[in-house]
């Protein structure tokens, strides 16, 4: 299986990305005739068409339907984090050796974000995906490295390519970060990004994300690419025990469905982890803020545990700390040839 290329993410709050490019077309306002019933022609400021059929309605950023929920009631939107973790420059150039996968840009005008218009097939998938620590009745799979300790945000370069799942199944599968905060008692809140495939989409790229904690507004902010550039954020009045601070993090591939352990799906590059660089799958560079002080670090090896939720099929190897930072490989061929 072919890895394109590398992404970049530093992740803080709960988004889906759809990794590669698409063809946009801009369309009149009132030119399409299934508009999504939640907006008035008078909220859309533009339309735009990607070559796949999607449609994203260009919205002024004050008017998003999410402000009609009873929990955005008076919310000011923030614009940007009130500062920036210790380490993590968003205005660097810089680019890695590797080339960069790019994020497919919606070029709504000024003052307007892109909403994406009704789909049932993506609104399904997107509910779907649950949480690694929660006792959903759906099966779910993970390998990587989970980190139990106080986390603030994290940062991990992840290689991403296109598993494959059965086109007839309701699996998935995810390329993934993530923090929780998990009480003993219950299932908690957790906040994370990444690349996820199922049957109708694919994603087959590199991609680096950073999570982090604004210690002044409480919200977790989402930065991407080699340029750490900010995509949104999550505000803490959704949360009940992430407001403050996680208690556990998430790196590695993650697959969830009704089959996903019964008739599982490829996870990773469809190789076994042992095969190593250029056929597994991979997540390095990993880094964590552990402290107020905003600061990015190795995580401590001590709280970080590898392993797999079942190791007869989702594989994980090659766990350390090197030049590329806390790194492990992971990753299972599944019943494809």
């Amino acid at each position: 299986m072919k890895e394109n290329n590398i992404l970049r993410l530093t992740v803080l709050s709960y988004l889906v990305l759809t990794i590669g490019g698409k063809g946009l077309k801009s369309v009149s306002v009132g030119e399409s005739q299934n508009s999504d019933p939640i907006l008035t022609s008078q909220q859309v400021n533009q339309i735009i068409q990607a070559e796949d059929g999607d449609i994203y309605d260009c919205v002024d950023v004050n008017q998003q339907p999410t402000f009609k929920h009873p929990l955005f009631k008076d919310h000011k939107v923030q614009m940007e984090p009130s500062s920036f973790p210790i380490g993590l420059d968003i205005k660097s150039s810089s680019v890695a050796a590797v080339s960069q996968a790019q994020l497919s840009t919606i070029d709504c005008p000024i003052g307007t974000v892109p909403i994406l218009r009704n789909n049932e097939v993506d609104t399904m998938m997107v509910q779907r995906i649950g949480k690694l620590t929660s006792n959903d009745v759906q099966q779910q799979l993970a390998a990587g490295i989970k980190y139990f300790d106080d986390v603030y945000g994290t940062r991990a370069s992840i290689n991403v390519y296109d598993p494959k799942v059965k086109k007839d199944s309701n699996d998935l599968s995810a390329s993934w970060i993530q923090i929780g905060n998990v009480p003993k008692v219950t299932d908690g809140d957790e906040i994370g990004a990444g690349s996820w495939v199922s049957a109708r989409t694919s994603g087959d790229n590199f991609a680096r994300f950073h999570i982090a904690w604004d210690p002044k507004t409480k919200n977790w902010w989402l930065a991407y690419g080699s340029n750490n550039t900010l995509i949104g954020y999550w505000p803490s009045s959704q949360f009940s025990y992430i407001k403050d601070i996680g208690n556990f993090a998430f790196w590695g591939g993650y697959v969830q469905g009704p089959t996903a352990s019964s008739d599982p799906p490829q996870m990773g590059s469809g190789h076994f982890a042992s095969e190593g660089y250029g056929k597994a799958a991979f997540i390095r560079n990993i880094q964590v803020i552990k402290d107020e002080n905003n600061k990015l670090v190795t995580p401590n090896i001590r709280n970080a545990y590898p392993g797999s939720d079942d190791r007869k099929l989702y594989t994980d190897d090659g766990y350390g700390i090197n030049d590329d930072g806390m790194h492990v490989y992971y990753g299972w061929p599944g019943k494809y040839s």
